[in-house]
């Protein structure tokens, strides 16, 4: 108001006062053309408003508001006052063939790092906007400054940071942004190939903005999807004919660190870069203080234990209680150099199953599953092998609001699950189910005769010291196991199975014949953990979706094809509430324990890691647990 007043005709010979004609004319040119600028700019505020257009926001979030105000100075797990500077080493099992982690062919042999939640996804390659790991999910701008979305998040416009610039010093643009959808569209693995199925199109809307507009096939998740889970690649540094094959030469960026060694199969090393464009924005206060960051790799579990004894690597997460009480003896830890710390964490834990693979024709069986399932001496293995460290998981949301168990289903789940709700179990539905409980003794004789009671009533029958299918075929599978650890308790199953006339084998492979033969589900049973968070969303229909049953590389190692668990997937992205969207994911849960699809082991309180004492963290711990990137070098 105060710009439009001063354009007043009648005020402005009043305020002016220069010495000359032209001058005096040249003022009057230059007043009327800043008269017209905020007139022009008022009618666009007020065309704007009259349009309800959505206004620009620094972070959006699934459900409520951003933890975060416009104003933050840094994520609240991060300390923005540590150190920069020092190098972290990590240590890994298996190699490596390809620095391109978006392509089919280094879908499991990529270098660690490259795009990796656990050591920090946007450390090489950078996303529109970024995760907070201290809530369900939030995310805020990176390379996208701020983004625009309407209440039906039929749309969302990102506005390019003009700051942001790849390693050579040429701007993100949205050129890129839409480069990329092309390219990974045609070129790239799973999930980044599908992402454009849920869009109608992607355009430039002006020099740094780019808009999404998504089709009837989108979600209130997908723009959350669009923003966080998909890098942005340089078009100017991408040759597309050449992008699918593999490749060990590092690819331009726009994140914090390059890739400054490579020793193939063996080692990676990141070294930060000192003009990193992002290096003062709030998202990254705290975040990515190494000067160099390295991944080495080993074949065995035993040789990186072994490797971090003499100091090679700084940091051990060790996922063995008895390993944890027993190997921790060196002189490292008796003279302090070497650290024991416990990270405690709000979020879901996740499932670690022995997963059944449906798709073969043993494992069509839900009856079988089911009596597997019950088979499984929990106790024996937790007292024998793991000082009864652990807990035994029951939900694929374990110890959190959106687990089923100990919960009967409400109202809201059984309108959900609609005629599914037939398909659950009545405990599972009431909230009672629980995994059969044994001596610890491995041949608790009342469980077993339980088991056997229900394979008997399902046509299986015991001729001699073999187990019989309806069919007259033996029961005889084989566990894929990738270390000792896992070999040992794959061994002690088989011990159990065996008083049954079940033949279990074990076979334990190396990593590329382990990780070709998981992309391609070439596997009776293997052990697996499916990771849980506070938010699920799309991602569940990679892992338990009709169309990823048979989509190489997919997560459903389980080769489920339900239309309710598609269904029931797809309703719960698209809720609004959070009361709703946790009674669809406890609905959800129910399904994929009453379908027996794996056999729940167990897990750990918390996460335990030994490291280097010249390594800090931040008091808080993140509600999802300990992130790496907010470690610093004292």
């Amino acid at each position: 108001m105060l710009l439009v007043e001063f354009c007043n005709p009648t005020r402005i010979a009043r305020r002016l006062a220069f010495p000359c004609a032209v001058t005096l004319l040249a003022g009057i040119v230059l007043t009327l053309a800043l008269c017209l600028a905020a007139s022009a700019q008022e009618t666009q505020t007020d065309e704007t408003a009259a349009a309800g257009e959505p206004p620009r926001v620094h972070a959006i979030a699934m459900y409520g508001e951003p933890a975060e105000p416009a104003d933050y100075t840094h994520l609240s797990y991060a300390n923005p006052d540590a150190p920069q500077g020092g190098r972290i080493s990590h240590g890994v099992i298996g190699t490596f063939d390809s620095l391109n982690p978006f392509i089919l062919k280094s879908m499991r042999t990529t270098a660690r790092g490259m795009w990796d939640p656990e050591l920090g996804s946007n450390m090489v390659f950078e996303s529109l906007m970024v995760r907070s790991y201290d809530e369900p999910f939030t995310l805020y701008g990176l390379l996208a400054e701020s983004v625009q979305m309407p209440e039906d998040r039929s749309w969302i416009t990102f506005h390019l940071n003009p700051k942001a610039r790849w390693h050579d010093g040429k701007p993100v643009t949205p050129e890129d942004v839409i480069f990329t959808y092309e390219l990974l569209t045609e070129k790239g693995r799973p999930p980044f190939s599908s992402r454009t199925r849920r869009i109608e199109r992607i355009e430039k809307t002006d020099e740094h903005s780019v808009t999404f507009t998504f089709n009837e096939l989108s979600d209130r998740e997908y723009p959350l999807i669009v923003a966080a889970f998909t890098p942005v690649l340089p078009k100017h540094a991408i040759d597309p004919e050449t992008f699918d094959g593999s490749t060990l030469e590092p690819m331009i960026g726009s994140g914090p660190y390059r890739v400054a060694e490579v020793d193939p199969g063996k080692k990676i090393v990141y070294r930060k870069d000192p003009d990193y464009w992002g290096k003062e924005l709030p998202v990254h206060q705290g975040f990515f203080n190494f000067d160099e960051v390295a991944v080495e790799y080993f074949t065995q579990a035993g040789s990186r234990f072994e490797a971090f004894k003499k100091g090679i690597i700084d940091i051990y997460k060790e996922g063995d209680p008895a390993h944890w009480e027993r190997a921790y003896d060196f002189p490292a830890v008796s003279s302090g150099e070497v650290l024991k710390k416990e990270f405690f964490a709000g979020d879901p834990a996740n499932m670690l199953a022995f997963i059944f693979n449906t798709r073969r024709k043993l494992f069509a069986d839900r009856e079988l599953r089911e009596a597997l399932s019950n088979a499984f001496d929990f106790e024996k293995i937790n007292r024998n092998l793991f000082f009864n460290a652990y807990k035994r998981t029951t939900s694929f949301w374990e110890g959190s609001e959106l687990a089923s168990t100990g919960r009967p289903a409400s109202a809201k789940e059984k309108e959900l699950l609609g005629d599914a709700v037939k398909d659950i179990q009545p405990e599972i539905l009431a909230g009672t189910w629980k995994p059969a409980v044994t001596d610890g003794s491995g041949s608790d004789r009342a469980v077993l005769r339980k088991v056997f009671s229900q394979l008997k009533k399902a046509g299986y029958k015991r001729e001699g010291s073999l187990l019989l299918t309806p069919d007259g075929e033996p029961v005889a599978f084989e566990v894929m196991t990738r270390d000792i650890s896992e070999e040992k308790l794959a061994l002690s199953f088989k011990d159990t199975l065996a008083r049954l006339g079940i033949t279990l084998d074990v076979r334990t492979v190396d990593d590329a014949q382990y990780q070709k033969r998981l992309q391609t589900f070439d596997y009776d049973m293997i052990i697996g953990a499916y990771s849980a968070s506070l938010s699920p969303g799309i991602e569940q229909l990679w892992r338990w979706g009709s169309e990823a049953r048979d989509a190489e590389g997919s997560f459903n190692y389980a080769g489920i094809a339900d239309p309710a668990i598609d269904r029931l997937i797809e309703t719960m992205v698209g809720l609004r509430s959070r009361e709703d969207f946790t009674a669809a994911v406890r609905a959800l849960d129910r399904l994929l324990l009453s379908g027996h699809y794996a056999i729940p082991l167990y897990h750990l309180p918390g996460e335990r890691y030994a490291h280097r004492a010249y390594l800090a963290y931040p008091e808080k711990t993140a509600l999802y647990g300990n992130q790496y990137p907010v470690w610093w070098h004292k």
